[in-house]
């Protein structure tokens, strides 16, 4: 599930200081971001834009998708939280089981890395430590399980770490030393493609956003197919390839 930038998308959320996105070119580069999704053999449901809420394009964050539940997240940034509005609805209307966190707790799905039954929370600005309580107590209620991670530097878990399944694990910066990630075996992200560390594996692809040569080569000699994709836009939001979709 995707759903389209909206016109007002130069208004979101920013601490990157790379510039306004270019509405027109964000567009386009959506739109090979559905086309590589539909290449790799998903099926994608594609939301209308909204522009009341200029970051909702990163639509990561206000859904968590397990195999056994969808759980709607409760966003840390009061700017966002409308968002779970629309998409709500939407999962609603595929039939499955939807929970909710709830204040006092917040949450951010862009903090939460699955790996198997196992999720990873990343205790955020974001996201805190209630949110956290509320869906491991939501996870286990379907048997699955999640402990947290303390984020130093990092706006979101998976800004700087990816699960490539086979216990591959993309990593940078504080993530390459954090006690609670050591049985993974480490891809490590030079600190000057720290971007890269956000990709997304899909049926034994990995897509990889465009410019990080060594991130591409190393992922590549990992055995793993690559899909390079330009989200140069998104990037000015503090977004990457994994806030633009819910795969499930």
């Amino acid at each position: 599930m995707v759903k389209t930038p909206c016109r007002n998308m130069a208004k979101g959320i920013t601490t990157a200081g790379l510039g306004k996105p270019n509405y027109e070119l964000a567009m386009k580069q959506h739109s090979n971001y559905v086309q590589a999704l539909k290449d790799i053999g998903l099926e994608v449901i594609v939301l209308k834009a909204d522009d009341d809420h200029p970051d909702s394009t990163f639509i990561e964050d206000t859904c968590l998708m397990t195999p056994k539940c969808a759980i709607i997240t409760n966003p840390g940034s009061p700017l966002r939280r409308n968002e779970i509005h629309d998409i709500d609805e939407a999962v609603k209307h595929l039939g499955l089981n939807v929970e909710y966190i709830k204040d006092p707790g917040t949450l951010d799905a862009g903090d939460i890395m699955m790996v198997g039954d196992h999720y990873f929370v990343g205790l955020s600005e974001r996201t805190n430590i209630e949110g956290a309580r509320q869906l491991n107590a939501i996870l286990e209620n379907y048997g699955m399980s999640s402990s947290t991670i303390d984020l130093e530097n990092v706006l979101h878990l998976k800004t700087g770490i990816s699960y490539l399944e086979n216990n591959n694990l993309l990593a940078t910066g504080e993530f390459l030393t954090k006690q609670e990630l050591q049985t993974f075996n480490i891809l490590k992200v030079d600190a000057d493609e720290a971007y890269a560390a956000n990709s997304v594996w899909i049926n034994d692809h990995v897509l990889v956003p465009a410019g990080f040569p060594r991130t591409k080569k190393m992922i590549q000699g990992a055995g793993y197919k690559i899909i390079e994709l330009d989200v140069s836009e998104f990037r000015k939001l503090d977004g990457g390839l994994s806030c633009l979709s819910l795969r499930f």
